[in-house]
């Protein structure tokens, strides 16, 4: 039982590592700052569309460990109920996060379109 839960709690702490990394090397500030052209706002945009795969995917990630988590509740013992709780929150952000995401590119698709 000790087992699982320490295993639940690492697979947890890499999780929440996982968020701080920036997998994109853009340097966000100086490209919305020079963004001018059609191929810069079109630029912007694929990032931001893959940001949002990246959070559809780790939304998708956890939900499938919150249905393990509901489904086998007593193998967790006093923990199941704050793991739950945790996968449901990170679900809810990185769904929320894919969306902003979304709607960032399609701002930019939408500048780059308006480009002359």
């Amino acid at each position: 039982m000790k087992t699982i839960v320490a295993i639940a709690a690492a697979a947890y702490m890499g999780v929440l590592s996982s968020c701080t990394i920036n997998p994109h090397q853009m340097d966000m500030t100086q490209a919305i700052q020079s963004a001018r052209t059609r191929t810069d706002h079109e630029s912007l945009a694929r990032h931001y569309e893959d940001a949002a795969k990246e959070m559809q995917a780790k939304a998708a990630e956890h939900k499938k460990l919150l249905a393990q988590y509901q489904a086998n509740k007593g193998l967790y013992g006093k923990q199941a109920d704050t793991l739950i709780s945790h996968c449901q929150g990170l679900t809810r952000i990185y769904e929320q996060a894919a969306a902003e995401n979304m709607s960032m590119a399609k701002s930019h698709r939408d500048m780059a379109a308006d480009v002359k």
